[in-house]
């Protein structure tokens, strides 16, 4: 429904649609700026070979980090870490794009089937004469990431779903003399409700979330048609 509304011309020009998501060029200007403060606190000898692990749903975040490495960033390799919903990861094991249904799953934010940063990407990888098979990549099921979450807070950390995911993947690609650093999709209170079932805890909220978690929220619930969505906007707009 999103791509039907930015298709709409009169729609776009009525509200002056934009988008908040990695369809919008700017988030990805945003997201860049993540890599480059990730890799100054790593020392110079953990800067070599340096290998990142992004949660990848709809590509985006990827596809920053890939726009970081372009503009100077010394990452050797990046690896994009996705759920069920693999389809990166078989197209780029079996050079066919076979996008299923999106599943529902723990790492929600990445249940994205057919990944509209992805065209990007290939772009990206063409001009700078970057193979794909320098990408690598992984999928990981529900069960692989509860176990990873109770793992990583067995040491003492603290993560969510997708970040869970990303370190998995890591640490099953990471090759000897690499150094591997993950990415996390937000602070774990995010995604508490699965976060305190799968390690039987209660995770605080941080003071801005705590403070708008008690709000009256002001989203409206509509059918999944895009006309009602339409016209909602259009009265918006009116």
């Amino acid at each position: 429904m999103v791509k039907q509304a930015f298709d709409d011309a009169e729609l776009r020009k009525a509200i002056g649609l934009n988008s908040a998501n990695s369809i919008n060029i700017s988030r990805l200007m945003a997201q860049i700026c993540y890599y480059f403060e990730a890799v100054s606190q790593l020392t110079p000898e953990q800067r070599k070979d340096l290998v990142v692990a992004v949660p990848s749903g709809n590509f985006g975040n990827l596809t920053a980090g890939l726009l970081a490495k372009a503009a100077g960033l010394p990452v050797k390799r990046f690896i994009a870490a996705t759920n069920v919903n693999d389809t990166v990861p078989r197209y780029l094991q079996t050079g066919e794009w076979t996008p299923e249904e999106t599943i529902p799953t723990l790492s929600n934010a990445m249940d994205v089937s057919q990944p509209n940063n992805w065209p990007r990407i290939e772009e990206l990888c063409r001009l700078k004469g970057w193979g794909l098979d320098e990408l690598g990549a992984g999928a990981v099921s529900d069960e692989q990431t509860a176990e990873t979450l109770k793992e990583m807070h067995e040491t003492g950390y603290l993560c969510e779903p997708h970040g869970a995911i990303a370190y998995r993947v890591l640490n099953e690609q990471l090759a000897e003399g690499e150094h591997g650093l993950f990415l996390c999709t937000a602070h774990p209170a995010k995604f508490k409700e699965s976060v305190d079932e799968i390690l039987n805890i209660d995770v605080p909220l941080p003071g801005p979330l705590a403070k708008h978690a008690v709000m009256d929220l002001l989203s409206h619930e509509r059918d999944a048609d895009f006309g009602q969505l339409r016209a909602f906007l259009m009265e918006v707009a009116g």
